[in-house]
């Protein structure tokens, strides 16, 4: 364990705001980030698969992060998702957020489709990027476990790296039975996980938490309204906290079953944050029917994302 204060809580994701011609909304970003911070995150995390990471360009990620950071300007922490199948490539990007002022870093293991073996890193390899990018970017890391990316982390590989790779002691598990894994980690690998996240919008929080997690991230759609929940369960109070989080619940679940990283442009269209809610292709926009299943959710909850700007 480090001197430093671990980092916990909630750390969401920033959407990636784009204009209806498709160019990125700078201006809009900005506000991004400040309705984010107004929400009471701990910490906000850039260019995830939330953010629509995929659909940017290098130029393009890296004009965000210089303008994210920048416009932060240490209000809170902030995560810069380097994830890359090429190591050279993860560790320029880690490079480039560090000295732009990063506190932490994600990334998925090395990664590029699910069937040519050929192109399937080994455990070893997994190893040598995790400890290459830490090493160049000397700031903490975290590994986003996640199914997108068809590569199989056991609690066992995620303990040994955190007992070997000091830098590498956070873990963003959105995998099924994440409960189980992060019970298991936490097991392996004692006071070395420094930080046991969990993820996928928060639709398995409870469970989670209760296996011992002490930070998760959401989207920006309601991290006001999923704090609370955090906050009870932190300071003992189990059974209020399931009480919030049993009336938040089912907008989580619909975002997280219909939208995707849509829901939160939705709301923050809604609420004023941002001018449009586009996605470029070959993203689908979200479907009228559905973006009003989603406001009939949230609207009596009121998320901060829905009046920010009004």
């Amino acid at each position: 364990m480090t001197d430093r204060q671990p980092f916990s809580g909630l750390f969401p994701v920033a959407p990636t705001p784009f204009m209806e011609t498709g160019a990125i909304d700078a201006d809009g970003q900005r506000r991004v980030l400040d309705c984010m911070i107004d929400q009471g995150s701990d910490g906000i995390c850039i260019l995830a698969n939330y953010s629509e990471q995929f659909v940017l360009t290098d130029d393009e990620r890296r004009d965000l992060t210089e303008l994210s950071l920048a416009h932060v300007a240490g209000r809170l922490p902030v995560m810069v998702t380097c994830s890359h199948f090429c190591t050279d490539i993860a560790v320029q990007r880690a490079r480039h957020a560090a000295e732009r002022g990063a506190s932490l870093l994600m990334l998925m293991p090395p990664y590029h489709g699910n069937t040519a073996w050929f192109m399937r890193p080994s455990e070893q390899a997994i190893y040598e990027q995790f400890a290459r990018v830490a090493e160049a970017a000397g700031i903490p890391v975290m590994i986003q476990d996640a199914p997108l990316s068809g590569v199989a982390l056991s609690p066992e590989f995620l303990a040994r790296i955190a007992k070997t790779l000091p830098l590498v002691r956070y873990f963003k598990i959105e995998v099924p039975a994440t409960a189980a894994k992060l019970r298991r980690l936490i097991e392996l690998g004692g006071t070395d996980i420094e930080g046991p996240f969990d993820g996928e919008e928060g639709i398995t929080l409870m469970a989670d938490l209760d296996a011992g997690a002490t930070g998760s991230m959401s989207s920006a759609l309601l991290p006001d309204l999923i704090r609370p929940v955090l906050t009870l369960h932190a300071a003992g109070r189990r059974g209020e906290a399931a009480e919030v989080y049993h009336r938040i619940l089912p907008l989580i679940n619909y975002e997280n079953r219909h939208c995707g990283p849509r829901a939160a442009k939705a709301a923050m269209v809604e609420g004023g944050v941002i001018a449009s809610d586009f996605v470029r292709h070959p993203l689908d926009p979200l479907h009228p029917a559905t973006r009003a299943g989603l406001l009939e959710l949230a609207r009596p909850l009121n998320p901060l994302a829905l009046t920010w700007g009004k």
